[in-house]
């Protein structure tokens, strides 16, 4: 199991950051939990920390980008693609400005604040925005890149990170590519694409599946936009079945983005949907809620088993 991703978001903000001048982040008073404070303490000149203000901390950061500086802004996912989405929509993705838009305690991984912390409808809301790229972190290693790349590519992002640890899938020299997903594992009868915490869950899934004698191949779509269009019709050409696996609505998100691709390009391939079934979850264990919402390994292998009997 790897460090939470919010452990080392902060410390790779505050690595890169020291190496590049034109670093800001800013906080809607959540910053301890954010970790963007690691950042603000070793950088008080530039860490602006805006009070619970998300639609004015938006704004500042397009201000700034205007400038040349390159902003982070950083609260729980559910307020910035809500309270901060008219900035983000009016100015980030209409002008092209250069904002990084860090959406913490994605999914139900804030855990015991309930239905109004949890994030079910982020990945949809921003790739909807014309110009922004969105990513959703897997494991550690994923996430200190995603903080280098998010700081050397000119262009407004949204980046989802979970509150917690999730299993370690990649090693330190792992490359990454925007727009390219990552097979993690080859298989020749059924595909899950998953992102974020999915990722871990999808590989024991496979390994489960693996010992009933049902190859999976496992791919990690990083980067929901732009997708891998690519990867998912040869996916779907070589298998026939894809099971798509994420902790956020299953309207709009991965599965969605996935079904486009299925069906503008014409492949013939069933597809299962692993995500809350339009619903809001409520406030328990992590662990527990990921089990009783159908997020769990035996929930990815029994949609796996579903997809192949339909083909």
């Amino acid at each position: 199991m790897s460090r939470s991703l919010r452990d080392v978001y902060g410390d790779s903000l505050l690595k890169y950051g020291k190496e590049n001048k034109n670093v800001f982040a800013l906080d809607a008073d959540v910053s301890g939990s954010t970790k963007s404070a690691v950042f603000g303490k070793e950088c008080p000149d530039r860490f602006l920390n805006v009070g619970i203000a998300e639609a004015n901390m938006v704004g500042m950061a397009a201000g700034l980008a205007t400038t040349g500086k390159i902003p982070f802004v950083n609260t729980f996912a559910v307020f910035l693609t809500s309270i901060g989405l008219i900035g983000a929509r009016s100015l980030s993705s209409y002008s092209k400005l250069n904002v990084k838009y860090m959406g913490a305690y994605g999914g139900v991984s804030d855990a015991f604040d309930g239905p109004s912390h949890h994030s079910l409808e982020d990945i949809a809301i921003m790739r909807t925005l014309p110009n922004f790229q969105v990513f959703v972190a897997s494991d550690e290693y994923q996430t200190d890149w995603l903080v280098k790349n998010a700081i050397d590519v000119n262009a407004p992002m949204y980046i989802r990170l979970s509150r917690d640890a999730t299993k370690t899938v990649y090693t330190p020299d792992t490359k990454f590519e925007t727009g390219k997903g990552k097979v993690i594992r080859d298989g020749k009868d059924a595909t899950i694409i998953a992102c974020g915490v999915m990722v871990g869950q999808a590989v024991e899934a496979a390994e489960v599946l693996a010992k009933k004698g049902i190859n999976v191949r496992v791919v990690d779509m990083f980067c929901i936009k732009p997708i891998d269009r690519e990867l998912i019709l040869e996916s779907a050409a070589k298998t026939g079945a894809i099971v798509t696996a994420e902790e956020h609505s299953i309207i709009g998100g991965l599965g969605g983005a996935v079904a486009e691709v299925l069906t503008s390009g014409g492949a013939k391939a069933v597809q299962e949907f692993i995500g809350l079934q339009d619903q809001h979850a409520e406030c328990g264990p992590y662990n527990a809620l990921l089990q009783k919402y159908g997020l769990d390994v035996s929930s990815i292998a029994a949609a796996v088993e579903k997809a192949i009997s339909k083909k």
